[in-house]
C-alpha cells in the first residue's frame, strides 16, 4: 500500500515523538541521497522536520533520489545547442528575433520590421548616436519573449498578459541601413531608400489590418526620422487623403525649428538637422494639423517666435510639468484625443527621460521617469499607429551609462511593439 506525503511524514514524526538527538538525527541524515545543498550545509539546512520530509517524499515516489552521474547526450545530438537559447548568447539581434534580408526578397511577408539607422552627422551637441542601433540590441538582450506582469494599465486592457512575441504576427529584424559618415544628404537617401524597399513587402494572414510591413526605426539621431515618416506617409497615407500622419513626438526640444534659426545660418546643407525635421514634415504636408503633438517638452525656445512657429507646423504641447498635472494615464487619454484615428507615426527622443538616466545628444534636466513613460505608452493602446523610432540613443564604444541607456531605449520599443500587435489581437 502506498502512502500519501502527509500520512508518511506523520507516521515517522509519531515515531519519533520529536525527540530526536544529534547522533540519531546523523544516522537519519546519512541514509538520504546526498544534494549538492546537503553536501555543503548538512545540519544546517536539514532539521529533523526537513529529512523526515525528504524521506517521506521519496517513500511516497513524489521525489526522486538525485543521481550523481551525468548523462550527456549523443555527440551528434546539438538539439539543445540549436534549440535552446540563452539571454545573453548569440548573434544579436532585437530581442533574439530572426534576422531577415528586407532591402529585397520582396516575396518575404513581415508584418513588423526592425531597422537600424546608425547615423548622427545632424546632431548639435553630443554625438555618439550612430552606434545606437547596437545599443538597443544590447539592451533588449533579456526581452525573449513571456509575459509582462505590468504590460496595460488595468485587467480590462488587451496588453494585459498579452504575449506580444508570440502573437502569430511575423516579426523580424532588418539589420541596419548602411548609411555613410561622410555626406548627410547621401546618408539620408540611403535610409529613405532602406525603408521604401521594406514597405514593399506583404504582411501575413494573420495581420487584419495591414497590407504592408510597418517599422521600427533604431537611431541615430532625430535627423532619421524625417526619412521615416516620409516613407510611412508614402504607404500609409492614401492618395486621396488631404491630410498627414498624426504625429506622437516625445521628446524635450520642439524640433520644429525654423532652419534660419538653427543651422540655416550656415550653409544651406546645415539646415536639415535634429532640430528642424519636424518643420520640414509640416512643410512636406507629412504633418496632420491639429492631430499632432509633442510630450515631455521642457528646453527653452531659442527666439521668442519658436513657439508661434511651432503651433504653425501643426503640434499641441504637453510639458514636462503636464505630466505632473494630468497623471501619466492622464496624458496618454490626451494623445489619444489628439490623434484620433488618424494613422499615427510616433518618435521617440531618448531624452524624454531625464537627464540622470540616459545618455542622448541634448541631454535636459526635469524630464520623465522610465515608470511615467511606461504608463503614457500603454495609455495610447488602440491607436493607429503605422511607424514608429527611438532616437538619440548614444552608447559609443567605452562610454559610461551605455547599458542603461541601451536598456531603456528597448524598453521603449518593446512598448511599441505592444501598441502595435494589440490592433491585431
Amino acid at each position: 500500500m502506498k502512502l500519501s506525503t502527509p500520512v508518511l511524514l506523520s507516521t515517522l514524526l509519531s515515531l519519533s515523538n520529536a525527540l530526536v538527538t544529534p547522533q540519531k538525527f546523523l544516522g537519519i541524515s546519512q541514509d538520504l541521497p546526498e544534494t549538492f545543498m546537503d553536501g555543503i550545509f548538512g545540519e544546517l539546512v536539514n532539521s529533523a522536520e526537513v529529512v523526515f520530509a525528504k524521506k517521506a517524499m521519496l517513500a511516497s515516489g513524489e521525489v526522486a533520489a538525485p543521481s550523481k552521474a551525468i548523462e550527456f547526450p549523443d555527440k551528434n545530438d546539438v538539439s539543445d545547442i540549436v534549440d535552446n537559447l540563452v539571454s545573453y548568447s548569440g548573434i544579436v539581434s532585437f530581442a533574439h528575433l530572426p534576422v531577415e534580408q528586407c532591402f529585397g526578397n520582396y516575396d518575404e511577408k513581415i508584418d513588423i520590421a526592425i531597422v537600424g539607422a546608425p547615423f548622427d552627422s545632424g546632431v548639435s551637441y553630443t554625438p555618439g548616436a550612430r552606434f545606437g542601433p547596437n545599443g538597443v540590441r544590447q539592451g533588449s538582450r533579456r526581452l525573449q519573449g513571456g509575459i509582462s506582469p505590468i504590460r496595460g494599465n488595468t485587467k480590462s486592457s488587451k496588453l494585459y498578459r498579452l504575449p506580444i512575441y508570440d502573437t502569430g504576427l511575423r516579426l523580424v529584424d532588418c539589420g541596419d541601413v548602411p548609411m555613410t559618415p561622410f555626406d548627410a544628404r547621401v546618408a539620408l537617401n540611403q535610409l529613405y531608400r532602406g525603408h521604401h524597399a521594406i514597405h514593399k513587402h506583404n504582411t501575413t494572414d494573420k495581420s487584419a489590418n495591414f497590407k504592408k510591413t510597418r517599422i521600427i526605426t533604431l537611431g541615430g539621431d532625430h535627423t532619421v526620422s524625417l526619412m521615416n515618416i516620409k516613407s510611412a506617409y508614402e504607404t500609409f497615407v492614401d492618395a486621396d487623403d488631404n491630410d498627414g500622419l498624426a504625429i506622437i513626438h516625445f521628446d524635450s526640444h520642439i524640433d520644429t525649428w525654423d532652419p534660419e534659426v538653427l543651422g540655416g545660418g550656415v550653409t544651406k546643407y546645415a539646415s536639415l538637422n535634429h532640430g528642424t525635421f519636424l518643420h520640414y514634415a509640416a512643410e512636406a504636408g507629412y504633418v496632420s494639423k491639429g492631430h499632432s503633438v509633442h510630450v515631455g517638452i521642457r528646453a527653452p525656445y531659442i527666439v521668442a517666435e519658436d513657439e508661434t512657429h511651432d503651433h504653425e507646423c501643426g503640434f499641441e504641447t504637453i510639458t514636462s510639468k503636464d505630466v505632473d498635472k494630468l497623471t501619466p494615464r492622464g496624458v496618454g487619454q490626451k494623445i489619444k484625443e489628439i490623434v484620433g484615428n488618424r494613422p499615427v507615426y510616433l518618435t521617440f527622443d531618448l531624452d524624454t527621460f531625464d537627464a540622470n538616466m540616459v545618455n542622448s545628444g541634448t541631454l535636459e534636466v526635469g524630464g520623465l521617469n522610465t515608470r511615467e513613460v511606461l504608463t503614457i505608452l500603454d495609455e495610447m493602446e488602440g491607436i493607429n499607429l503605422v511607424g514608429c523610432d527611438i532616437v538619440e540613443v548614444s552608447t559609443p564604444p567605452n562610454s559610461v551609462g551605455n547599458d542603461i541607456t541601451g536598456l531603456l531605449a528597448a524598453q521603449v520599443i518593446d512598448e511599441f511593439i505592444g501598441l502595435m500587435v494589440v490592433t491585431e489581437i
